[in-house]
């Protein structure tokens, strides 16, 4: 059986500042990024048509954008969707947000026929899709919602699971991973579609385990009542789930990057989110939920009764065994 990095005893608590400055700048950058330029949401979030045309050569977006314009529909939304001979067209009705589909319908209907014109056999047109203001903003009540609600079955399951300090520390290194990943979302300048939330959703749920796993060792170890500080059983407990970690890691990141590569523009922000989910999921699970519950503990430290028990069965334990060398060694 291959095995990786066993019996390590890496320090990894030891640089639990620099990453809390590492992470808190990368989110403030992040927020930078949404101040400046917006949340970038999909034509399933707002209400317009959608318009993917695939041209023969690669064309100028200016020139698409002035054919749309002169269509009638300035301030369309023109980006390249994969290949440079690839673009989609997000376009406003007449009518703005309170649109009928008729009028949405003849939108995609008049930019085609103008496109057609410009570019006579040399453009073709995939799908073509509209979503009214009722359906969008639905869409994202229920986007917003079920990430909530992935959080509050978090918070229940922990708490039945592990005390409340595992659970607390663990639902606040998960709500880093939403934070770090939005921060992600807006430096890229991904667009905010249900794909990208199913996404994040995935990325909860795989950095929610990350973490439990790890928790879990430490509380087994914990049980052992050996004579440790907290810190020293989470870096014990962190160093012996460290082979199943990268593995688990590395075939899940094998996985996303051939997704990445190879699986086209419209699952491509799934990917990324998860690509960037697993060092996240893993930063958060060692250095957020590690630190944290070690905060916690120093604040609301467990009952010095249960302490005191541990320490005296080690105590008992070192002494028979002394006891039993010192027989051996008279014989």
């Amino acid at each position: 059986m291959l095995r990786i990095l066993h019996d390590t005893k890496y320090d990894f608590i030891k640089y639990w500042k620099r990453a809390a400055i590492l992470t808190i700048a990368w989110i403030i950058i992040g927020l930078g990024f949404l101040a400046i330029h917006g949340v970038n949401y999909s034509i399933e979030f707002t209400s317009g048509t959608l318009i993917q045309a695939q041209f023969k050569q690669p064309p100028r977006a200016d020139d698409i954008r002035s054919v749309v314009d002169q269509a009638g529909f300035p301030n369309s939304e023109i980006t390249k969707f994969g290949s440079d001979t690839e673009y989609t067209i997000r376009a406003q009705p007449h009518g703005g947000v309170t649109a009928t589909v008729a009028q949405s319908d003849s939108t995609g209907k008049i930019i085609q026929a103008a496109l057609q014109q410009r570019y006579p056999n040399a453009v073709s047109f995939g799908r073509t899709e509209y979503v009214g203001p009722r359906v969008g903003q639905e869409l994202r009540t229920k986007a917003t919602e079920a990430v909530l609600i992935s959080f509050l079955v978090t918070l229940i399951y922990l708490a039945i699971r592990f005390e409340w300090r595992f659970g607390l520390a663990a639902t606040i290194a998960t709500a880093h991973d939403v934070l770090t990943t939005l921060a992600f979302l807006a430096m890229l300048r991904l667009e905010i579609s249900l794909t990208v939330v199913a996404a994040i959703l995935t990325v909860i749920g795989y950095s929610l385990n990350d973490t439990i796993i790890i928790f879990d060792r430490v509380r087994e170890n914990l049980r052992k009542q050996r004579k440790e500080s907290l810190r020293d059983v989470l870096n014990r407990s962190i160093n012996e789930t460290l082979p199943r970690s990268v593995l688990t890691h590395a075939t899940t990141l094998a996985a996303t990057l051939a997704l990445l590569f190879f699986a086209g523009e419209v699952i491509r922000p799934f990917a990324w989110i998860m690509a960037f989910g697993i060092f996240t999921g893993t930063f958060s699970s060692i250095y957020v939920a590690g630190a944290l519950l070690l905060w916690i503990e120093r604040k609301w430290p467990r009952a010095t009764g249960t302490e005191g028990k541990g320490t005296a069965r080690a105590v008992a334990e070192d002494r028979r065994r002394s006891r039993q060398e010192s027989a051996v060694v008279g014989r």
